[in-house]
């Protein structure tokens, strides 16, 4: 039987963290058996903004293949590709702004919070704005029908299949499928300091390849309940931000849930349940820290793989946008 395709990948603007392995990486592994999966290193979308700095984005191309291998991506069940190498999908971006309305886009719950977050005002770089088209390009031009996104990235898929749909209506036959988002249990983790989504930019991450040391630091340094001053009183788990990297990476989950009952009634420690929690992320990284080292003494090879992937994933998106093309009755040569 034909596998479902799934898409997925992440910008290369750095080293990836214990965020995206909570919200991402982790059901990629499960997903690499039982579906057709293609990870895009998104070279090309990186740069929306981060155009004054192409090195790094260049650097990083390196540094997330790195983590997928490392965490146990498996290059022979999912195709790990390099997006600015795929030309159909530049070329599909510029066919499907003329299916979509610049107040569209600007409408995009997703884009609206990120030129907020990140202060544009009026100064937004076109490519930013166009961005739900551009992934819209990623998807359909794999023909994807599995999507996995954070929750606060739905609205993208939704706009994708808007998209899907226009070019169908007017090839009058379905040639692209509507693509389903999966949203992560866990769902977004806090910054380690509490006050933001945890990101690669904001200095609050843990990143898959943290030390010991680092590790230690991030977990002592956590936010708990600020009212919570001494051991017998009892504290708030919501919005304690150890209890929810417990709840993303702890899988005991009885004893995690008579820990929660035991900080609420009081009766237990900050210190106690911070010593859990590096037990556990040093247990995590470490296996995926010590991969990635030795990995990273063969670069030619991990550049080797990319390369691989990237012709296979060119033949499935150049005969995409052949029968995109050929369906809207443009001129072909």
């Amino acid at each position: 039987m034909t596998r479902p395709i799934i898409l997925t990948g992440d910008r290369t603007t750095g080293p990836l963290h214990i965020g995206h392995y909570a919200g991402s990486l982790r059901n990629r592994l499960r997903f690499q058996d039982s579906h057709e999966q293609f990870l895009l290193l998104a070279d090309t979308q990186a740069l929306t903004d981060n155009a004054h700095a192409p090195g790094r984005v260049r650097d990083s191309v390196i540094e997330v293949a790195l983590d997928y291998l490392a965490v146990g991506i498996d290059p022979e069940k999912s195709t790990i590709c390099l997006q600015s190498h795929l030309p159909a999908l530049a070329e599909l971006s510029m066919l499907y702004l003329n299916f979509v309305t610049v107040a569209r886009l600007e409408r995009n719950p997703t884009i609206k919070d990120e030129i907020h977050a990140r202060g544009f005002g009026r100064d937004i770089p076109a490519g930013f704005l166009c961005y739900p088209a551009a992934q819209a390009a990623d998807i359909t031009a794999f023909k994807a029908t599995v999507v996995p996104v954070g929750e606060d990235q739905a609205p993208l898929i939704e706009q994708t299949n808007e998209i899907a749909r226009r070019i169908n209506a007017v090839a009058g036959r379905n040639i692209l499928p509507q693509a389903r988002a999966v949203i992560p249990r866990s769902g977004r983790l806090p910054g380690v300091d509490g006050k933001a989504k945890m990101s690669k930019s904001g200095g609050n991450a843990i990143a898959l390849s943290a030390s010991p040391d680092t590790i230690s630091a991030a977990v002592k340094a956590m936010f708990t309940d600020p009212n919570h001053l001494r051991v017998e009183n009892p504290g708030k788990v919501e919005g304690n931000v150890v209890f929810n990297y417990l709840d993303a990476f702890d899988e005991d989950r009885a004893t995690l849930d008579e820990l929660k009952a035991r900080y609420r009634r009081g009766g237990l420690g900050d210190s106690a349940i911070k010593r859990r929690l590096e037990d556990i992320l040093q247990a995590l990284i470490g296996p995926i820290r010590e991969k990635r080292a030795a990995l990273a003494r063969d670069p030619a090879h991990v550049i080797e793989m990319i390369r691989r992937g990237t012709e296979k994933a060119r033949c499935r998106t150049d005969a995409t946008r052949r029968e995109i093309v050929e369906g809207l009755g443009l001129f072909m040569l």
